[in-house]
Parts: C-alpha cells; structure tokens; sequence
C-alpha cells in the first residue's frame, strides 16, 4: 500500500495538535528518513509551537556527538537495533527542550542489507513525557523511497497512539 503525501499531512497534523493540547513540544532523531519525519511534521502550519528540534545523524558519527549513543552500543548492536534507536530517543529527548521524542534507524536500500538485518529493517523509538521508552521493529517492503516513507508513516502513528495515552 502506497502512502500518499497527503495521508501523511494528515497524520502530522494530527500529532500536532494532540502535542499542542497537551503542551508538549517534540523533538525528532532521524537516521534513514534523513529529516522527513522533521519535514513532514514542519510542513503544518504552527509547528514551531510544539516541533522543537530534529536531528538528522546518518553517520555512526553524528549519533555518539549529536545524540550520546554509546560506543559500546554501536560496536555491539550496530546502528539499526533496539539499543541504538533507544539512546538515539533519550538523546533527542536529553540534548533538547522537547518532552517527547522519536527516533528511527533503519537499512532502506537497496543495498546493506544482510542475513540478519534484510534491506527493510526498520527501528524505531518513541520516548514519553514520563520518561519511558518504546520500541517497535519493522520489517518494510518495497524500494528506498517506499521503505523510507513507511518508516515516517510509523513513526507518525506511534507518536498519534502514545499521545492518547
């Protein structure tokens, strides 16, 4: 099933006002939707009364320096696992002002791919306003951009169902 642009305005605009009504701002750690998650959350009108930062760290790099993953963590997990994708969320949470963050490290392809970790294999982290933290794989079909827009479409449900909570 394809996602549309407009399914996802819908879906960001959605989260945006249960952020509002809650007085929460969010902050967003992006490794393969490279900033899309932020972008598409952006692109309503008045986020900038509860979007409070996006972090794009593509590289293992920008993750240690911008988010305080561990070492250790990247050396025994690798970047696309539970334990990455949940420092990447406290991180987002800790290095900002947002009550509320989400995090996602996947391998979109086509390449990169391996036994273990097959192209689609999408984490992602949500981490709450009381501090805890939650944690979903995936596993998407499809092409680069359809994997990449499925891991945004997750990351927006999740963060639309926890807010209910």
């Amino acid at each position: 099933m394809k996602t549309d642009d407009a399914s996802l305005a819908k879906l960001a605009a959605e989260v945006g006002q249960r952020l509002q009504a809650a007085g929460l701002k969010l902050a967003a750690a992006e490794s393969c939707t490279g900033g899309w998650i932020a972008k598409v959350l952006t692109d309503v009108a008045g986020s900038s009364g509860w979007f409070e930062r996006g972090f794009v760290t593509y590289s293992n790099e920008s993750k240690l320096a911008m988010l305080g993953v561990r070492q250790a963590s990247l050396d025994a997990h690798g970047a696309v696992s539970e334990t990455v994708v949940r420092e990447m969320a406290e991180g987002a949470a800790d290095w900002s002002l947002a009550q509320v963050a989400v995090a996602v490290s996947g391998i979109a392809g086509p390449d990169g791919g391996s036994p273990g970790k097959p192209v689609g294999t999408v984490w992602i982290s949500w981490r709450w306003v009381d501090g805890k933290v939650l944690s979903r794989h995936f596993l998407f079909q499809g092409d680069r951009e359809s994997i990449r827009r499925q891991s945004v479409l997750a990351a927006l449900e999740g963060l639309k169902a926890g807010l209910q909570r």
